[in-house]
């Protein structure tokens, strides 16, 4: 069985600043535990439900109570599983090929799902700026359903980065030209900017493309949700 000082320390999971002090994280769902087992992610505990035991018979296994998962889960209706894993030594950046760069999105579940948008694209390196939302938050990670197992994320200053990279650069901006009549290069940094503000003032003036998304027909809508408008980016990247 799990032991309380167990359950204890997964509760404290829940915030950035245990997550960074034990350097763990935990993760929810029968789909995203095997994600996880099966990449270069190094697990600590795997808690199992009585129900959920009978589906799961790998790596050793601690036994939690219905009532007990329900406590430590970010979860309404847990899943039977939580699987708690050590956070990886940061990789060296390959920039030979595409990379995305985020300039401070704050909602989970916008990271969340850019990163599955990258693991679909075939997007090995996603950059952070600080102020992103950290991407070992159980929020994040529910919405990522695995796929962070195949995307070195790293959180940089962007500014710094972009600076120092001789990659031709995009932003993405209301104000930009179209995305459908620019030449798209075969390597690149793309810049998504916050869900409120977009790309920031100072990153703007170092930015050389502004590329925007046409809107067609009569429409009050102010911007697209910064997931959806990654998608149709990487999408137009990918056509070349």
């Amino acid at each position: 069985m799990v032991s309380k000082n167990q359950l204890k320390l997964i509760k404290s999971l829940h915030q950035k600043k245990y997550r960074n002090q034990y350097g763990l994280f935990f993760v929810e769902g029968l789909k995203t535990v095997n994600e996880l087992l099966t990449s270069h992610f190094e697990v600590e505990h795997i808690l199992l439900t009585k129900a959920m035991k009978e589906r799961f018979e790998k790596n050793e296994t601690l036994l939690v109570s219905e009532i007990d998962l329900k406590k430590i889960s970010s979860l309404q209706t847990p899943s039977g599983i939580l699987g708690v894993f050590k956070i990886p030594k940061i990789k060296p950046l390959d920039l030979q090929d595409w990379t995305l760069a985020l300039d401070s999105i704050r909602d989970p579940g916008n990271l969340g799902t850019v990163i599955r948008l990258c693991d679909w694209f075939g997007i090995s390196n996603l950059i952070c700026s600080p102020t992103t939302v950290d991407c070992y938050n159980p929020k994040v990670l529910q919405a990522t359903m695995g796929s962070i197992a195949r995307v070195n994320i790293v959180y940089q200053d962007l500014e710094e980065l972009i600076v120092q990279s001789e990659l031709p650069v995009f932003g993405a901006f209301m104000d930009g030209d179209s995305v459908y009549e620019k030449v798209i290069p075969k390597k690149g940094i793309l810049v998504m900017g916050n869900e409120a503000n977009g790309i920031s003032t100072d990153l703007e003036k170092i930015i050389e493309s502004k590329i925007s998304i046409p809107q067609y027909g009569v429409s009050t809508t102010e911007s697209l949700n910064v997931a959806t408008a990654t998608a149709i980016l990487l999408n137009e990247i990918r056509r070349g």
